[in-house]
């Protein structure tokens, strides 16, 4: 028994990363768990369902098969979404269309989707992935850091809209977590050691966040024993947002 024993979890973005150790969490928690992503679920303990949250006519169709499976939604999280580098001058318009489209209206798209079953749960919450780059800024994330500041100020509008419906809705603020976005990075790097030295020295703690540890902060904001908390961001960042230490010398 857990936190979320008969509840449903629709969690997007879940083959990997971040999504994947969400997914296990939820799973281990007593929750049934849909992954929603392009590519399959190797966790066997969840179902998979391939969607693309880009396209509306596939969150929908994935939608209505969780429910035909389950017959209730419960929980989403929001995860899913891509990275991008650079200035304000070096995306495309495409670039920053794709990037939007993904990180921003496919949280939109999906949260829409599942909004008339989260109304008929007694435990409705969503919690989207945002970044720490919604609130510190870090340099050649400029296209990254407006949509995950937009995805910071839409949980916020969320928050405020849903409430009434007895709907949470909160997000977490990783900082740079080791996942295999970070991993390709890393591997074009001309430094590759170098480089991970960088990331890990720019967090307080000194190392890169565990997609673990923002698993355990999106159980927490998605649990029914978190009924007071919406509105929130929560930053799992080692310390990145806030703190502002001496440098040893």
């Amino acid at each position: 028994m857990g936190d979320f024993e008969g509840l449903t979890a629709v969690v997007t973005g879940g083959a990997s990363g971040i999504g994947a150790a969400v997914a296990s969490k939820l799973s281990e928690s007593g929750a049934n768990v849909a992954v929603l992503d392009l590519a399959v679920s190797e966790n066997h303990e969840v179902i998979s369902v391939l969607a693309d949250v880009s396209d509306d006519t596939s969150v929908c169709a994935a939608v209505d098969a969780v429910i035909k499976r389950f017959g209730r939604i419960d929980i989403v999280v929001n995860n899913a979404g891509i990275g991008a580098q650079g200035n304000v001058g070096s995306n495309t318009d495409d670039e920053w269309h794709k990037v939007f489209d993904i990180n921003v209206l496919g949280m939109v798209r999906v949260s829409r989707a599942c909004l008339p079953y989260l109304r008929e749960s007694p435990a409705a919450a969503i919690v989207n992935t945002s970044s720490v780059v919604a609130t510190a800024g870090l340099p050649q994330r400029a296209l990254y850091s407006a949509s995950k500041g937009a995805v910071l100020s839409l949980t916020r509008a969320m928050a405020a809209d849903h409430l009434h419906e007895g709907i949470r809705v909160n997000c977490v603020n990783p900082g740079t977590a080791d996942t295999p976005w970070i991993g390709r990075l890393l591997a074009a790097a001309e430094n590759p050691t170098a480089e991970r030295a960088a990331l890990e020295a720019r967090q307080p703690h000194g190392r890169l966040v565990t997609p673990d540890e923002v698993a355990d902060a999106i159980a927490y904001l998605a649990s029914p024993r978190s009924g007071s908390t919406t509105g929130f961001d929560l930053a799992v960042d080692g310390g990145m947002q806030a703190l502002r230490l001496r440098q040893s010398h």
